[in-house]
């Protein structure tokens, strides 16, 4: 008997784990913490060691499908890619490009291959219709980010580690991990603030698991984080608080925010928020008098009806306190390798415009490109030029999480085209006319794309892969083969490793002539062939480490990184804390810290109007549970072993209005739609609002993930209406939706 151990990433979320992987003959025996691991020290969660069981998983696919006959049959690759090549052609050739369309969900951030790949994809591909899960979770952040600091992903996060006060709200790293907060073991490192003499104050709706480890929980109503932060602000420039302190000169609009929050008093929002006029103005001051404060605000704060205004709030915040960019407050992350999403896009070289075309049947405007997710079902299903014939997904399951999910879901099989980029048969796949399987989390190389970009430490760590397969395509390689058969190549012509130096080669020519990068100035003919031999996504990666703050540049840093190091350092590779950069970062057209970006300001009167409004007898929102990854981890027996978690949470007082019973199935009702689930009855909700979990629903005909469907439980974007967003993002609104719940009809 063989035995083995591997020193691994753990791939599924932003903290990023260090694991031991055992192995025995070709099978894992073992996953436990790397407790060597430079970045997160021992720590771990419970989906880290189900990596070798989701390998192993008998379900997913090792070789590609087609439908034949409305059966999947297993086929060669060359089968399989003429297939993809017919149908994708078939659609540009009839109907037009803007036809074909592409969808990307969110597994692509944590797979090398993919994370680096989008961006070839799109560029030669030609396809200009794209949806994707950013709409449903970040999309406001990107927008607020965009204009206030200059690029979509100039995300900063709170420097956890040295903060005294911190503010959550709209997150729960209790089961998420952290999410544009890259830390290990978060929730410790909130109890640490406690610890050292500071404050940790959770803002939801729910009293979630993070409260644990936080000093106090104000529930707040579901969509009304804006008018709270707003009344902040308020208070901020009332009671003569504000202070800029190293940020003085390098912000624009201070004068314009003061004037804009004059009308947000504390008692204007209080009712709304349900929280007291008097905490509120405790809370701004509690900020302001922090030496190392911060406000981090996450998914909650976006995907609401005002995640544009709350998200660029709680930037807004940190900046008139002082503390963006400093330590302890609000900084921008520093990575080894840069990612390619980080450069500047020409598209928006001289600002950020959105709204430039609007979807063809709802009308709703662009914004960087896409529409919200939910539009994509009546784009397939409304006749007329334009309308979408065909889509490729590329790791994601929008059957499940996109709202309005039964339009969808009666919508997708009136495609003529739908190839997927999947390693099971999903509720999305399970209409495709081919699935092309990507590889296991242990069959491909590992090392963490943009996620560093919102880190509290410059580290990164490399892993080889642990079962490589070279006898079938990478998904790099796929991504660029579809690319391909979008450009009008056959399978014959179609050469991946031709388009992989096409766009290399672009890329490194474009970087030696921009302004401030490692290499400007240098001849691109000259840095290629010191680039690693392999291509593809190992090669990209080297190029982005050397190309670094820490890197080697290429023989111009001698002693600077490269992957080489990582390859020779398996626990990882630490340089340090966060550090000031908002001179470095700061790519607005001004050069400064645009403060009241007049696109988001005027969103303000439509805040103005939701805080007078009736209020809504009972709102639903959305949850997650640490052993849940959105809808793509339920195959798994040992993370949904035990008591059903996807259950309707509800307050006891809204229990006895509505005449409702622990552990009793009750009625769901939105204006998209109902579904039934059972209640659990908890004071950890406030009243008046009530939650199911997202990413649930396994019990779809002609799905092949057994485990799954023995623990279905209900898909809660059934009752999300798809015109419900918020309006200057097009992120979809999952929280605060009005709904009525009641006992559910006997059956049978």
């Amino acid at each position: 008997m063989s035995e083995t151990t591997h020193i691994r990433t753990c791939p599924l979320c932003e903290a990023m784990c260090g694991l031991k992987v055992t192995v025995e003959n070709e099978r894992v025996t073992k996953i436990v913490p790397d407790d060597e691991d430079v970045w997160s020290k021992g720590y771990i969660c419970p989906k880290g060691t189900t990596l070798g069981y989701m390998h192993e998983d008998p379900d997913r696919l090792r070789a590609p499908v087609v439908k034949r006959d409305g059966e999947f049959v297993e086929v060669s690759w060359d089968e399989a890619l003429r297939v993809a090549h017919d149908k994708i052609r078939g659609v540009i050739d009839t109907h037009g490009m803007d036809a074909m369309g592409i969808y990307y969900g969110n597994p692509i951030a944590h797979n090398i291959s993919l994370a680096k790949y989008v961006a070839p994809l799109v560029a030669l591909s030609g396809l200009t219709v794209g949806y994707s899960a950013g709409t449903v979770d970040q999309w406001p952040k990107n927008v607020s980010a965009a204009l206030m600091f200059g690029g979509m992903w100039t995300i900063p996060t709170v420097d956890l580690d040295r903060s005294d006060f911190v503010i959550v709200m709209g997150a729960n790293p209790h089961a998420s991990q952290g999410s544009l907060l890259a830390a290990p073991d978060v929730c410790g490192r909130l109890r640490e603030v406690g610890k050292r003499g500071g404050k940790v104050v959770v803002i939801d709706p729910r009293r979630t698991g993070t409260v644990k480890y936080a000093d106090e929980w104000l529930p707040i109503r579901p969509g009304t984080d804006a008018a709270l932060l707003m009344a902040m602000v308020n208070v901020l420039f009332a009671e003569d608080l504000v202070d800029l302190a190293h940020l003085e000169g390098k912000v624009n609009g201070v004068d314009d925010i003061e004037n804009l929050c004059k009308p947000f008093t504390p008692e204007l929002v209080a009712e709304s928020c349900a929280i007291p006029a008097d905490r509120i103005r405790e809370l701004a001051r509690e900020l302001a008098a922090a030496e190392r404060g911060a406000v981090y605000g996450r998914i909650g704060t976006c995907n609401q009806e005002f995640g544009t205004l709350a998200s660029w709030l709680v930037d807004a915040l940190n900046v008139l306190t002082g503390n963006l960019d400093r330590e302890g407050g609000s900084m921008f992350g520093n990575p080894i390798a840069w990612s390619i999403t980080m450069l500047p896009n020409p598209e928006y070289e001289n600002g950020f415009e959105f709204g430039r075309y609007k979807s063809r049947v709802r009308g709703a405007p662009e914004v960087f490109g896409q529409f919200p997710v939910s539009c994509m079902a009546e784009e397939i299903a409304t006749p007329g030029e334009g309308q979408l014939k065909g889509l490729m997904t590329i790791a994601g399951n929008p059957a499940i999480s996109a709202p309005d999910a039964g339009k969808l879901q009666q919508a997708l099989p009136m495609l003529e085209c739908l190839v997927s980029l999947d390693n099971w048969i999903n509720e999305t796949s399970s209409n495709a006319d081919v699935i092309l399987p990507g590889m296991s989390a242990l069959e491909i190389p590992h090392y963490d794309d943009i996620i560093w970009s919102w880190a509290v430490a410059s580290a990164g760590n490399y892993s080889p892969p642990i079962f490589p397969d070279t006898d079938r395509p990478q998904e790099w390689e796929i991504m660029l083969i579809l690319a391909g058969f979008c450009m009008g190549q056959s399978p014959e012509e179609v050469d991946a490793k031709a388009l992989d130096d096409l766009f290399f080669h672009g890329l490194v020519d474009a970087l030696t002539q921009m302004p401030g990068f490692a290499l400007e100035g240098r001849d691109a003919q000259e840095i290629i062939p010191k680039c690693r031999e392999e291509g593809g996504p190992i090669r990209i990666l080297d190029f982005q480490i050397r190309t670094g703050p820490f890197g080697d540049h290429f023989g111009a840093n001698p002693d600077g990184l490269t992957l080489a190091d990582f390859e020779a350092a398996p626990h990882g590779i630490n340089m340090g804390p966060m550090i000031p950069r908002i001179d470095e970062v700061l790519a607005t057209p001004s050069g400064k810290v645009e403060l009241a970006p007049e696109y988001i300001t005027a969103d303000l009167d439509r805040l103005r109007g939701r805080i007078g409004r009736d209020e809504a007898d009972l709102l639903l929102v959305s949850r997650r549970h640490l052993r849940s990854n959105n809808s793509w981890m339920h195959n798994v027996p040992s993370l949904v072993s035990g008591r059903d978690r996807c259950t309707l949470l509800v307050h006891p007082d809204d229990a006895s209005r509505y005449g409702v019973a622990d552990g009793a199935k009750v009625e769901v009702r939105s204006e998209a739609g109902a579904i039934v689930a059972p209640v659990e009855i908890s004071d950890e909700m406030m009243p008046g609002v009530v939650s199911l979990p997202h990413g649930w629903g396994h019990d779809t005909p002609g799905i092949r993930v057994a485990v799954a469907r023995e623990h279905a439980g209900v898909n809660n974007n059934i009752l999300a209406p798809g015109e419900f967003v918020d309006e200057i993002s097009g992120n979809q609104a999952v929280n605060g939706i009005p709904v009525t719940i009641a006992p559910a009809p006997a059956t049978g």
